[in-house]
């Protein structure tokens, strides 16, 4: 029996000598144990990408050529009320969003992102399928009803029972796709050699810019498709594409690097939050990095965690007393009453994040606004193009800001990183939060401008005379509707630092066999800026009607002062960027085994070298 202290954690001489131990062995089996380890995973890399970005691109193609033009095909062919088609398309996109959550346990927990995906992408078929099907048999759609037609006859129970099906096989394919793809992608990549490093910061680069790409192509020739051609054809479209994304991605089966399931991650974090409640009136150890109990198994996928001082009531639930026993293998008898080192730090990884994610939400409200009311400052702008009778549809002026996005990415990814990256000496050029940070600025820059264009707009609607009237709404400025072109650019240039900084830092935070759950906290994150979105909307619209200022959001822009909810949005962005600073400075990288204690102990670090 070791001897221990009053408080019961291991006395620091024998601690220290442990820790010295097993820093030593760690460190010199790098070589060995590990290198045969790792040498039965052959990372492929880039090579199996254009199977992963390939199937990536087809499932985008098919879902958001789909999803992008459903309120039109709703209202339109199931002869739906706006009203009920907006709730429907809301709850779909709400439950997609959140979906990722239960989509993300069950990856991590059983099935693994292998399984995972090659599921969910049939099921997003299928869905796409069913909802092609509505349009292309009559039985499963109202009649058509004319223009000019006061009364049309609605959907049945069983055509809205079909309809719906479809939209939860979706919300299944998306449940399972959101948060694994990027994920499964990056553990194509070894994470040991600089090559492996440097592939993963491009591999998040290329992704955000293959589903830009997408997007833009569904917003612009399927929709077209749909709108003019035939609804069957136009929805077909997306569920071919969607079949050929499967065949893509099961090409690719010998080739993948299969991250296995490793049972419930959640379960140790309930256990370490459990075990820490229930010792906390014990007295905090010293030097805890020494004392407190470690294990860590054999079969982990985690890295190995050094000791943070961050969250040190957690520090309780490692820490030893004479009731708690170690099997023979060094695990806890109990794990509901004796946690790790290791777990008590997979969990401070965990509570680290929630800052800066909260920090994201606020950033993301900026956003939506320009795929929202940017469409509405459009169908009050002048939208032809020079003297000529073509107008650009007003939705459509959102593919601008996914067009800056799409050729700012390559210019960052092959030009501005290497650049920085000479500069700073970091692989990615700057941090993961400096890139946040960056989104988060521009972002403010981003709704100073629109506050600006609109105020132009309205000015010139109002002093100047104007193009007749958008039905339902008010007079039609003369402003060029191009104006809007310099807000849209640097929103697509802030998702490219924000949006592509989150994603990478969600994966590399979070412990590995919980990175598809991280991959959901960004989907999380957008379905609660969406909603704090309508909230604010809700909010400023009931506060300022009937102000001295007029309604800042009227159905008639020329009447309201859109203008100054931009500001107000500038305003909260200022403040969220003043909070997210606090949190970076705060903020402590997961990392391996801590250089100071590895200095402390005289071991001498040492370097995998880099594999070609």
């Amino acid at each position: 029996m070791e001897k221990r202290d009053e408080r019961g954690s291991i006395g620091e001489e024998n601690g220290k000598e442990s820790v010295q131990n097993d820093l030593k062995e760690t460190m010199g089996n790098s070589g060995e144990d590990e290198t045969n380890s790792e040498s039965k995973v052959i990372y492929r890399g880039w090579k199996v990408m254009p199977f992963i970005i390939g199937n990536e691109t087809f499932e985008k193609l098919g879902t958001i050529g789909t999803l992008s033009n459903l309120l039109i095909y709703l209202t339109t062919v199931f002869n739906m009320k706006s009203i009920t088609a907006a709730t429907i398309i809301t709850v779909f996109n709400g439950t997609a969003n959140l979906g990722t959550l239960i989509g993300a346990f069950l990856c991590d927990t059983y099935f693994g992102r292998y399984k995972m995906l090659g599921f969910a992408t049939v099921a997003s078929f299928l869905g796409l399928l069913a909802i092609q099907l509505t349009a292309a048999i009559s039985k499963l759609h109202p009649p058509h009803c004319a223009k000019e037609s006061s009364t049309c006859i609605g959907p049945t129970g069983g055509q809205i029972a079909f309809l719906l099906a479809g939209f939860i096989l979706m919300i299944i394919g998306a449940g399972g796709i959101r948060p694994c793809n990027l994920a499964f992608g990056a553990d194509q990549f070894n994470p040991e050699t600089e090559s492996g490093k440097r592939g993963v910061n491009s591999f998040f680069n290329w992704y955000f810019f293959t589903f830009t790409f997408a997007q833009m192509i569904s917003l612009t020739l399927i929709v077209y498709v749909q709108s003019n051609v035939s609804w069957p054809i136009g929805l077909g479209i997306p569920a071919i594409l969607m079949l050929i994304s499967c065949l893509v991605y099961y090409m690719g089966t010998k080739l993948y690097v299969k991250v296995k399931a490793t049972g419930s991650p959640m379960t140790s974090v309930a256990r370490v939050i459990v075990v820490a409640v229930k010792k906390r009136k014990l007295k905090p150890v010293d030097q805890p990095w020494l004392s407190l109990f470690n294990y860590i198994p054999p079969k982990s996928i985690n890295s190995k965690l050094s000791y943070t001082d961050q969250f040190r009531f957690l520090d309780k639930a490692a820490i030893m007393t004479h009731q708690d026993q170690v099997n023979p293998d060094g695990s806890p008898a109990n794990p509901w009453k004796l946690c790790s080192l290791q777990q008590v730090e997979e969990v401070k990884c965990l509570f680290r994040v929630i800052p800066v994610w909260t920090a994201a939400i606020i950033y993301y409200v900026a956003v939506v606004q320009q795929h929202t009311y940017v469409v509405f400052q459009a169908v009050q702008s002048n939208r032809r193009l020079a003297n000529s009778n073509f107008a650009i549809p007003a939705a459509s002026y959102i593919v601008f800001l996914m067009l800056s996005m799409s050729i700012f990415i390559p210019i960052y990814d092959r030009v501005l990183v290497p650049f920085l990256r000479r500069i700073t000496g970091k692989e990615a050029g700057i941090t993961i939060l400096q890139r946040i940070g960056v989104g988060i600025f521009l972002t403010i820059v981003t709704m100073l401008v629109s506050g600006l264009v609109e105020e132009k707009r309205r000015t010139i609607a109002l002093t100047k005379p104007t193009l007749g009237n958008a039905p339902r709404k008010g007079a039609i400025s003369s402003m060029s509707a191009l104006w809007l072109i310099p807000q849209l650019s640097l929103s697509g240039i802030a998702e490219a630092f924000g949006s592509i900084g989150q994603v990478e830092f969600y994966y590399k935070q979070f412990p590995e066999n919980m990175r598809s759950i991280g991959g959901s906290l960004f989907y999380c994150g957008i379905a609660a800026s969406s909603y704090f979105s309508s909230l604010l909307i809700t909010v400023v619209h009931q506060t300022t009607n009937g102000a001295a200022t007029g309604n800042w959001l009227s159905e008639d822009l020329n009447k309201g002062r859109l203008d100054y909810f931009y500001y107000m949005i500038a305003a909260l962005g200022v403040l969220n960027m003043g909070y997210f600073l606090l949190c970076a400075r705060w903020y402590k990288y997961k990392g391996g085994k801590d250089d100071a204690l590895l200095e402390l102990y005289g071991v001498e670090k040492q370097y995998e070298k880099p594999v070609a």
